[in-house]
């Protein structure tokens, strides 16, 4: 049986060994070396093909887009889905509860106020000292008559907000008086159709917003602001009786020569501080800011044009 068993082992052992190199044929794992020849010249000419036909597709898809400036397709054209601007706000909460929107903090308590104000501290960096001395940068003073070149962008400083709303203040999360700064997510090319007189202000806008729009008109001399209006309140009756009084700087909205987005180098989008003055606390305020102007849209499934969070001060 042993015998047996050693000759099947050695007989095995033969025709591997035959496989892999035949002498009487001349062939290596089973073909000549014309054969190896002949299906490896196909397959560099299989791959080659392979990898030009990438090649070329990837050079079509890239003259689609322009990766250093702009984008094929932008919102402002009308060739984008995109066509509404939504807002965003700061700060964010923690990291562990990041698809919430509560800002909820202890009243008096220094540590617990941490988080929210290096939120905003970080936030704000790079609006501190925006004089235009970067390399490469060309920021400039921007007003209603003085618009910005193809290659410039405009001014904003943060030493612009006013009251609590700034960094040596804390924003106000020690005073009971907590910041909250809005933002316009970027969209380029889109450019704002602002309000023009009084007379064309929506229903659904705040009282206290037309009053403010028609103070700002009496301050220019009968001439009405080129500005997306901002406005914040309670989302519900209850939210409306807690929230206590609000304050913006620098302005209630954002001048509409920050407009458009171009992605020009240096560029800083405007953001407006709303300060909440003493609003109660124990108690969970909801509170919605909306954008406003002719093409805005506002759609709370989608938070298209507005923004919603909670806040909470124990």
């Amino acid at each position: 049986m042993d015998e047996e068993r050693a000759k099947l082992f050695a007989g095995k052992g033969g025709d591997w060994k035959k496989f892999i190199w035949d002498g009487d044929s001349n062939k290596f794992l089973g073909r000549t070396a014309a054969s190896w020849c002949k299906i490896g010249v196909f397959y560099v000419i299989f791959y080659a093909c392979l990898a030009g036909f990438f090649a070329v597709m990837l050079t079509v898809f890239y003259q689609t887009i322009d990766t250093n400036h702009m984008p094929k397709y932008t919102p402002g054209d009308g060739s984008s889905l995109l066509r509404n601007p939504a807002m965003g706000f700061r700060p964010l909460p923690r990291a562990e509860n990041i698809e919430s929107t509560l800002i909820w903090y202890k009243n008096g308590d220094n540590d617990d106020i941490v988080h929210w104000v290096e939120a905003l501290n970080d936030f704000i960096k790079p609006y501190e000292g925006a004089d235009g001395s970067l390399s490469g940068q060309h920021i400039k003073e921007c007003r209603e008559d003085v618009l910005p070149g193809d290659d410039e962008v405009c001014k904003f400083e943060d030493t612009w907000l006013e009251d609590k709303c700034t960094k040596a203040e804390k924003w106000g999360y020690n005073r009971e008086s907590p910041c909250i700064i809005l933002k316009l997510n970027r969209m380029i090319n889109w450019i704002p159709e602002v309000y023009e007189t009084i007379d064309e202000l929506p229903e659904e806008m705040p009282e206290s917003l037309k009053q403010h729009i028609q103070q700002r008109i009496d301050d220019s001399n009968g001439v009405m602001p080129k500005m997306i209006w901002v406005s914040c309140k309670g989302e519900n009756p209850a939210d409306e009786e807690y929230i206590g009084p609000l304050k913006y700087s620098p302005w209630q909205g954002f001048p509409a020569y920050y407009f458009p987005f171009r992605n020009t180098p240096g560029y800083l989008p405007p953001i407006v501080a709303v300060q909440f003055d003493q609003p109660q606390s124990n108690v969970l305020i909801n509170v919605e800011c909306r954008a406003w102007a002719k093409n805005i849209k506002h759609d709370r499934q989608n938070r298209l044009g507005l923004v919603h969070f909670e806040l909470l001060k124990d």
